[in-house]
């Protein structure tokens, strides 16, 4: 009866560790996967920057935004941001 208890114990605890092994890698690969998603997601967006700014017409705004250059018929204005109001003091 002794020995059927002991490796009982032994299997179980060895049942735990594997499963707390298993509990640690499925949240690290549930991070990988998150990670995977967000850089396949700034992929894209670099490719469809790449693409438009390969278009002419997609570059075109973008070297005038950068440049401050107008093109026919465009008007460059310039904004300032208002300074927030001072609160009256109590």
């Amino acid at each position: 009866m002794t020995i059927v208890l002991v490796f009982a114990t032994l299997v179980a605890i060895q049942y735990a560790r594997v499963l707390r092994r298993n509990v640690i890698l499925a949240r690290s690969l549930a991070t990988i996967d998150r990670d995977i998603a967000a850089l396949k997601l700034a992929r894209e967006e670099r490719l469809a920057k790449i693409r438009r700014l390969e278009d002419p017409r997609g570059a075109i705004p973008e070297i005038h935004d950068r440049l401050r250059l107008l093109g026919p018929d465009e008007a460059l204005i310039y904004i300032r941001g208002r300074k927030p109001a001072s609160k009256a003091a109590p």
